[in-house]
């Protein structure tokens, strides 16, 4: 059994809050192809693994497409996309978590390494998905997809996350997160 801290559970709904708002932002600003191109959902979840450990990121993964889903009616992430997510920003909550809290690597190589399970991960279940439902389609072309789609996303990650979670540790109220 999980056992939260109040502050966890308070930060790991704020974290999902922003999941559900910045893509809200995004597409507001830049219109509807933004979200795929700049994967603003995925900076709240990379950040949730960072300073909430692997199970609480794993969660809040999870739960983020699905809370999004839900809040847009259905609209974003659409049904095929909402699988995909789930699994894909579930995979960068854990291994941010792990890679950072328990294994002790930098920023960078927990953000590269945990980029790269997940859209590996994506493609992965894109390929699954696609046998499964009698879609033939290249096995090579999922994950290079997954993974070509995205790297104006991951580039901005790698720009903005970092500073992010300096920020928070400066914080009277979070400056400990990271550590814990």
């Amino acid at each position: 059994m999980i056992k939260l801290k109040t502050k966890q559970i308070v930060y790991s709904g704020l974290l999902i809050a922003c999941s559900i708002l910045l893509p809200q932002l995004f597409h507001l600003v830049g219109g509807p192809g933004i979200g795929t191109t700049l994967l603003p959902m995925h900076i709240p979840v990379l950040i949730a693994g960072f300073i909430l450990g692997p199970i609480t990121g794993l969660i809040i993964g999870i739960l983020s497409p699905i809370c999004s889903f839900l809040y847009t009616g259905g609209i974003m992430p659409a049904i095929p996309m909402l699988y995909l997510m789930i699994v894909e920003l579930g995979t960068y909550g854990l291994f941010t978590g792990l890679i950072f809290k328990k294994f002790k690597f930098n920023i960078y190589v927990s953000l590269i390494v945990s980029m790269i399970a997940g859209r590996i991960t994506r493609g992965l279940v894109f390929v699954v998905a696609t046998k499964f439902l009698g879609i033939f389609l290249p096995p090579a072309m999922g994950i290079s997809i997954a993974i070509t789609q995205g790297i104006p996303g991951i580039i901005l990650q790698m720009l903005i996350i970092p500073p992010i979670l300096y920020l928070l540790c400066k914080l009277p109220y979070t400056k400990n997160l990271m550590t814990q």
